[in-house]
């Protein structure tokens, strides 16, 4: 799978430096990115298979866990583009502040 907008998750790290001290959850990202992108998910459940807790939504939105559910990261997947698009990466708690249907 092609990822985009990694900016986001760049960005959250950047202006959240004490939420992540230690780097566990930027290496739990890269570990999460690096199967992403070793991927090919033609459906929702070619996802699960790799991601069984990983939460499937309307429109392609997929949310998974990061660090142990410490982090959520807000994915939309364009199944027959082959792209995952990151629209959102925060804490548990910012999690539940947004929908993530639309962000």
């Amino acid at each position: 799978m092609i990822v985009v907008r990694r900016d986001i998750v760049a960005a959250y790290f950047r202006t959240h430096p004490r939420r992540d001290s230690d780097g566990a959850a930027r290496r739990a990202y890269a570990g999460w990115l690096a199967v992403s992108e070793r991927a090919t998910w033609l459906t929702p459940p070619d996802v699960k298979k790799g991601h069984p807790k990983a939460s499937i939504l309307k429109g392609g939105r997929v949310v998974f866990n990061i660090k142990g559910n410490d982090f959520r990261l807000v994915v939309q997947i364009n199944y027959r583009a082959g792209t995952v698009e990151i629209r959102f990466f925060g804490t548990h708690s910012e999690y539940d502040d947004i929908d993530a249907e639309t962000v």
